[in-house]
């Protein structure tokens, strides 16, 4: 498994339970950082999920504006929380990391959805972020 693919996990992690409990996410993540700083290789990992979490809460009204217009009688409260936190990291990837191209973002954000989610929201997350990379322009 790659860095960035355990690194969105740990932003999802962060993001996920930032959400249910009103925490900061950030706060989170670096408390987590602290738990399992003795093991290899968690630079990179814990660099990029707080560069996709914080890329999500710079642009979090942008992205939140763009998965409601796109997630068809789906209201962001209305989402499972875990859904939520994948497609708002996903869409940062999307429309604000030029170094990962929106297939492998799409593709990874689908994963997550697959492992911890319901049974159909991999397709809902799919759908969503393919409409949102076809017209993948930052508000």
């Amino acid at each position: 498994m790659s860095a960035r693919t355990k690194a969105r996990k740990r932003a999802l992690d962060a993001l996920f339970a930032a959400d249910v409990t009103g925490s900061n996410p950030l706060t989170l993540l670096e408390d987590t950082r602290s738990e399992v700083g003795d093991r290899q290789n968690q630079e990179a990992i814990f660099d990029y999920a707080e560069m996709l979490v914080t890329g999500y809460l710079q642009n979090a009204d942008s992205i939140d504006t763009q998965l409601r217009m796109l997630a068809d009688n789906w209201s962001l409260e209305r989402m499972p929380n875990v859904d939520r936190a994948i497609l708002r990291l996903a869409s940062w990837e999307i429309l604000y990391n030029d170094e990962v191209p929106s297939e492998v973002a799409i593709a990874e954000a689908v994963a997550l959805a697959g492992e911890y989610s319901t049974e159909d929201s991999s397709k809902f997350v799919n759908g969503v972020l393919a409409r949102l990379s076809k017209g993948s322009t930052a508000l």
